[in-house]
C-alpha cells in the first residue's frame, strides 16, 4: 500500500496536556488528604487488582509511596525547562490547569503570590510561542470546599464562580482559550458510582444532583468569562468514548450503550445548552457494553484477573484508533469547532507510542476530510506523571522523568511526533 501524505489545516494546533495536581507537586487538597488515607489500601489490593504481568513490570504499584503524589514531577519549578522541552518538539499550544486550592486554601483568601506563578507559566508559554489552553477545574478541591460536601453543596458553585472571576480578573488578558470543567462525568462515575476516587460514595442521588450542579456552574462560569471579554473561546472537556453493544441483537445492550452515551456526554451538553464556544473531546476507550457484565459488577461478581484478553497498553487498556473518527463524526451535529485536548497511552517501553499517535491522527484526519472541524490536537501527556488512584507507574509521557533525580529524558516518540507538529503532516 502506497504511503499518502496527510495534511492539516492551515493553523492546527499541536501539543500535549498536563494537569495541576498530576505534574506540580506539593498541593494540598482533598486529594493530597485521600492520597495519604488510602495509600497502604492501594497497595494492597494492587496485586489483585492487575494481572500478573503487569505486578512483575511495575512492582513499585506494590508500595504505598507510589500512591502519594507529593512532589510530583516538580512541574511547579521546573516548568520553564519543561515548556523547553515542549518547544523543541514543535508544539505551538499546550494545556495546563490552575490549582484551586494554591489560588485559594481559605475560603476567600487569594494567595497573590500563586496568582502570579501563574501569570509567569502563562508567560512562559507565549515567549515560547505555545498557545495556553487553560483548564480551571481539573477533579481536585480546596479542603474547605471538601468539608461543606464538596459539589453536593450547592454553595460550591457561588464559590467556584466566585474563583473563576478572580482568575479571569487576574490573568483573562493573556488566555484565550478557557476549558473550565475537565471531563465531569468521569469525576462523577469515578467517585459516586465505581467508588475509585473521593469521596468513594455509590450514591445515584448524589450522582444526578452533582451532575446538575457542574452544569450550573459551567453556565455561570461562561456567562462570567464572555460578560468580561468576547474574544475569549470557552468550553468543557468530555472524556468521550466509543461505545457499542456486546451483542448487537440485544436490546438490553442497546439500551445500555444509548444510556452510557447519554450520561457520558449528552446530557452535559444537553444542559450547558450551547454554551460553549468549542468541544473539548478526550478519547482513550471503546466500551463493548454487556447487561449481564454491568449486573456482575454491581452484584459484586467479578472475572478472575488473570482472564483471557488482548493486552494493549500498560494499563491493560484496549487500543481502536478508529474509534477517535466514530466519537467526532457524533460530534459534527453541534456544529462547533473541536479540539482533541487528551488522548494518549501507558507504554513505558515506547514501543507502542509513535504507532498509537499516528493511527489516532490518520482516523482525526479522515473525520476531517470529511467536514469534521477539528482544530488541534494535544497528547496526553507532555511527562511522566501522578494517575491518580493509579499512582506514579503507568508511563504516559512524551518525555520520561526519573523519580529520584526529576531528570526529564525526552522518548524517541517524542521526537517523531514532534516532526508531525513541525510539519502539520506525515506520511501514513
Amino acid at each position: 500500500m502506497k504511503e499518502e501524505t496527510l495534511k492539516f489545516p492551515e493553523g492546527f494546533y499541536w501539543g500535549s496536556s498536563t494537569s495541576a495536581h498530576q505534574v506540580e507537586g506539593n498541593n494540598h487538597n482533598d486529594w493530597t488528604e485521600w492520597e495519604r488515607k488510602n495509600a497502604e489500601r492501594l497497595a494492597r489490593e494492587a496485586k489483585e487488582k492487575y494481572q500478573d504481568w503487569q505486578v512483575k513490570k511495575f512492582p513499585e504499584m506494590l508500595r504505598p509511596e507510589n500512591y502519594i503524589s507529593g512532589v510530583a514531577c516538580d512541574h511547579y519549578g521546573r516548568y520553564k525547562e519543561d515548556f523547553d522541552i515542549a518547544k523543541s518538539l514543535g508544539h505551538n499550544a499546550h494545556r495546563f490547569s490552575i490549582e484551586w486550592s494554591r489560588v485559594e486554601p481559605k475560603k476567600g483568601e487569594f494567595k497573590k503570590e500563586v496568582i502570579e506563578h501563574y501569570w509567569e507559566v502563562i508567560t512562559a508559554l507565549k515567549k515560547r510561542g505555545l498557545e495556553p489552553f487553560v483548564t480551571l477545574w481539573h477533579w481536585t478541591n480546596p479542603l474547605w470546599i471538601r468539608d461543606i460536601g464538596g459539589w453536593e453543596n450547592k454553595k460550591t458553585i457561588e464559590y467556584f464562580t466566585r474563583y473563576v472571576e478572580k482568575i479571569i480578573d487576574e490573568l483573562g488578558n493573556e488566555v484565550k482559550f478557557w476549558i473550565v470543567l475537565n471531563e465531569p462525568t468521569v469525576y462523577l462515575s469515578q467517585s459516586y458510582i465505581v467508588k475509585a476516587f473521593p469521596p468513594q460514595k455509590r450514591n445515584f442521588l448524589a450522582f444526578f444532583k452533582i451532575y446538575r450542579n457542574l452544569a450550573e456552574a459551567y453556565n455561570k462560569a461562561y456567562q462570567l468569562i464572555h460578560r468580561s471579554n468576547r474574544q475569549y473561546y470557552v468550553g468543557l472537556a468530555n472524556n468521550i468514548s466509543f461505545v457499542e453493544p456486546k451483542h448487537r441483537y440485544c436490546l438490553a445492550d442497546q439500551f445500555l450503550s444509548r444510556l452510557y452515551g447519554y450520561f457520558g456526554s449528552e446530557r452535559m451538553y444537553k444542559l450547558t445548552d450551547g454554551n460553549y464556544d468549542f468541544l473539548s473531546i478526550q478519547y482513550y476507550f471503546h466500551d463493548v457494553l454487556c447487561i449481564y457484565d454491568i449486573l456482575r459488577y454491581l452484584l459484586g461478581v467479578s472475572h478472575s484477573k488473570n482472564r483471557e484478553r488482548k493486552v494493549k497498553t500498560d494499563l491493560g487498556w484496549d487500543i481502536f484508533p478508529e474509534g477517535i473518527y466514530h466519537v467526532l463524526n457524533n460530534l459534527k451535529k453541534y456544529n462547533k469547532p473541536i479540539y482533541i485536548t487528551e488522548n494518549g497511552l501507558a507504554d513505558k517501553d515506547d514501543k507502542k507510542r509513535i504507532e498509537f499517535i499516528k493511527k489516532h491522527l490518520y482516523w482525526t484526519h479522515r473525520a476531517i476530510s470529511e467536514g469534521v472541524d477539528v482544530r488541534g490536537y494535544f497528547y496526553w501527556s507532555l511527562l511522566d506523571n501522578f494517575e491518580w488512584d493509579e499512582g506514579f507507574w503507568p508511563r504516559f509521557g512524551l518525555a520520561a522523568v526519573d523519580r529520584k533525580t526529576m531528570k526529564r529524558t525526552v522518548r524517541p516518540s517524542a521526537k517523531e511526533y514532534g516532526k508531525i507538529c513541525k510539519n502539520n503532516n506525515f506520511k501514513f
